[in-house]
Protein backbone atom coordinates (compact mmCIF):
# COMPACT_ATOMS: atom_id res chain seq x y z
CA UNK A 1 0.00 0.00 0.00
CA UNK A 2 0.64 3.38 -0.34
CA UNK A 3 2.38 4.74 2.84
CA UNK A 4 4.24 7.45 4.39
CA UNK A 5 7.70 6.39 6.06
CA UNK A 6 9.53 7.99 8.42
CA UNK A 7 13.49 6.82 8.29
CA UNK A 8 15.09 7.94 11.62
CA UNK A 9 18.41 8.05 11.81
CA UNK A 10 18.56 7.54 7.82
CA UNK A 11 22.35 8.48 6.85
CA UNK A 12 22.35 7.96 3.36
CA UNK A 13 19.36 6.34 3.10
CA UNK A 14 19.89 3.65 1.07
CA UNK A 15 16.81 1.23 2.74
CA UNK A 16 14.79 4.20 2.05
CA UNK A 17 15.66 4.88 -1.78
CA UNK A 18 14.73 0.88 -2.18
CA UNK A 19 11.03 1.69 0.22
CA UNK A 20 10.53 5.03 -2.32
CA UNK A 21 10.07 2.87 -5.40
CA UNK A 22 6.40 1.97 -3.45
CA UNK A 23 5.93 3.75 -0.71
CA UNK A 24 3.87 7.63 -0.96
CA UNK A 25 6.33 9.37 0.83
CA UNK A 26 9.89 8.57 2.52
CA UNK A 27 11.21 11.13 4.79
CA UNK A 28 14.79 10.67 6.66
CA UNK A 29 15.59 12.35 9.41
CA UNK A 30 19.46 12.48 10.09
CA UNK A 31 21.52 15.02 12.33
CA UNK A 32 24.48 15.49 9.96
CA UNK A 33 24.20 18.06 7.60
CA UNK A 34 26.68 16.31 5.37
CA UNK A 35 23.90 13.04 5.07
CA UNK A 36 20.95 14.92 4.11
CA UNK A 37 22.80 17.10 2.24
CA UNK A 38 24.47 13.75 0.02
CA UNK A 39 20.44 12.12 0.48
CA UNK A 40 19.21 14.81 -1.19
CA UNK A 41 21.10 14.43 -4.24
CA UNK A 42 21.15 11.17 -4.39
CA UNK A 43 17.36 10.96 -4.11
CA UNK A 44 17.50 13.76 -7.36
CA UNK A 45 19.72 12.00 -8.97
CA UNK A 46 17.78 9.08 -9.26
CA UNK A 47 14.66 10.99 -9.53
CA UNK A 48 12.98 10.30 -6.47
CA UNK A 49 10.50 12.90 -5.64
CA UNK A 50 8.65 11.27 -2.99
CA UNK A 51 12.19 10.76 -0.91
CA UNK A 52 12.78 14.00 1.34
CA UNK A 53 15.93 14.69 3.22
CA UNK A 54 15.59 16.79 6.61
CA UNK A 55 18.02 17.64 9.14
CA UNK A 56 16.71 16.71 13.01
CA UNK A 57 17.21 14.37 15.74
CA UNK A 58 16.06 11.03 16.45
CA UNK A 59 15.45 12.00 20.36
CA UNK A 60 13.15 15.08 18.83
CA UNK A 61 11.76 14.08 15.52
CA UNK A 62 11.14 17.48 13.24
CA UNK A 63 7.58 16.15 12.29
CA UNK A 64 4.46 16.41 13.55
CA UNK A 65 2.51 14.03 15.46
CA UNK A 66 0.55 10.64 14.24
CA UNK A 67 2.28 11.86 10.56
CA UNK A 68 3.36 8.34 9.64
CA UNK A 69 2.67 5.00 8.43
CA UNK A 70 6.13 3.21 9.52
CA UNK A 71 8.84 4.27 11.09
CA UNK A 72 12.16 2.65 10.88
CA UNK A 73 15.37 2.98 12.69
CA UNK A 74 17.89 1.19 11.41
CA UNK A 75 21.46 0.96 12.92
CA UNK A 76 20.59 4.22 14.17
CA UNK A 77 19.57 3.81 17.74
CA UNK A 78 22.39 2.45 19.19
CA UNK A 79 23.73 6.34 18.55
CA UNK A 80 21.02 7.76 20.75
CA UNK A 81 22.12 9.97 24.19
CA UNK A 82 18.56 8.36 25.27
CA UNK A 83 17.17 5.21 23.84
CA UNK A 84 13.93 5.56 25.42
CA UNK A 85 13.18 8.87 24.55
CA UNK A 86 14.24 7.97 20.71
CA UNK A 87 11.63 5.53 20.78
CA UNK A 88 8.75 7.82 22.23
CA UNK A 89 9.41 9.89 19.41
CA UNK A 90 9.03 6.80 17.07
CA UNK A 91 6.03 6.15 18.63
CA UNK A 92 4.63 10.30 18.87
CA UNK A 93 4.76 10.33 14.77
CA UNK A 94 2.90 7.08 13.97
CA UNK A 95 -0.78 6.96 13.00
CA UNK A 96 -2.61 4.69 15.06
CA UNK A 97 -2.09 1.43 13.82
CA UNK A 98 1.38 2.16 12.62
CA UNK A 99 4.37 0.26 13.04
CA UNK A 100 7.94 0.78 14.41
CA UNK A 101 11.18 -1.52 13.13
CA UNK A 102 14.51 -0.97 14.82
CA UNK A 103 17.44 -3.25 13.23
CA UNK A 104 20.14 -2.57 15.45
CA UNK A 105 23.15 -4.63 17.31
CA UNK A 106 22.39 -7.21 19.94
CA UNK A 107 24.69 -6.37 23.11
CA UNK A 108 28.11 -6.76 22.83
CA UNK A 109 31.64 -5.95 24.37
CA UNK A 110 33.50 -4.75 21.35
CA UNK A 111 34.39 -1.65 23.10
CA UNK A 112 36.27 -0.39 20.33
CA UNK A 113 32.98 0.60 18.54
CA UNK A 114 32.42 3.76 20.49
CA UNK A 115 35.64 5.33 18.78
CA UNK A 116 35.06 3.53 15.08
CA UNK A 117 31.98 4.17 14.75
CA UNK A 118 30.87 6.77 17.12
CA UNK A 119 28.51 3.74 18.67
CA UNK A 120 27.14 5.66 22.35
CA UNK A 121 25.48 2.47 23.68
CA UNK A 122 27.09 -1.42 22.97
CA UNK A 123 24.09 -2.93 21.25
CA UNK A 124 20.59 -3.73 23.03
CA UNK A 125 19.63 -6.98 24.55
CA UNK A 126 16.06 -8.28 23.13
CA UNK A 127 14.95 -7.91 26.48
CA UNK A 128 15.92 -4.18 26.92
CA UNK A 129 14.56 -3.63 23.76
CA UNK A 130 11.18 -5.30 24.28
CA UNK A 131 11.12 -2.80 27.59
CA UNK A 132 11.95 -0.11 25.75
CA UNK A 133 9.36 -0.64 23.62
CA UNK A 134 6.76 -1.46 25.88
CA UNK A 135 7.16 1.16 28.04
CA UNK A 136 6.64 3.67 24.79
CA UNK A 137 3.32 2.15 24.21
CA UNK A 138 3.79 0.01 21.52
CA UNK A 139 2.11 -3.43 21.07
CA UNK A 140 2.63 -6.38 19.22
CA UNK A 141 6.34 -6.24 20.43
CA UNK A 142 8.21 -8.64 18.40
CA UNK A 143 12.06 -8.58 18.81
CA UNK A 144 14.53 -12.10 17.59
CA UNK A 145 18.58 -11.87 16.80
CA UNK A 146 18.05 -12.41 12.47
CA UNK A 147 21.98 -12.34 11.72
CA UNK A 148 25.22 -13.02 13.05
CA UNK A 149 28.31 -12.13 11.64
CA UNK A 150 31.23 -15.50 11.16
CA UNK A 151 34.12 -12.70 12.07
CA UNK A 152 35.21 -11.22 14.82
CA UNK A 153 33.70 -8.99 16.68
CA UNK A 154 30.97 -11.47 15.93
CA UNK A 155 28.12 -8.72 15.65
CA UNK A 156 25.00 -9.53 16.00
CA UNK A 157 21.47 -8.19 14.63
CA UNK A 158 18.42 -7.79 16.32
CA UNK A 159 15.10 -6.68 14.42
CA UNK A 160 12.26 -5.24 16.91
CA UNK A 161 9.04 -4.22 15.84
CA UNK A 162 5.95 -2.85 17.53
CA UNK A 163 2.60 -1.43 16.52
CA UNK A 164 1.06 1.55 17.88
Amino acid sequence: PKIRIVDLGAGEGLISQLLARRAEEVICIDHSPKMVEFGSDLAQKNGFSNLKYQLGDLEQVPLKDESADLALMSQALHHARHPQRAIEEAFRVLKPGGQLVVIDLLEHQFEKARELYSDVWLGFSENALYHHLKAAGFLKIEVNVVAKEPEEPNFQTILASGVK
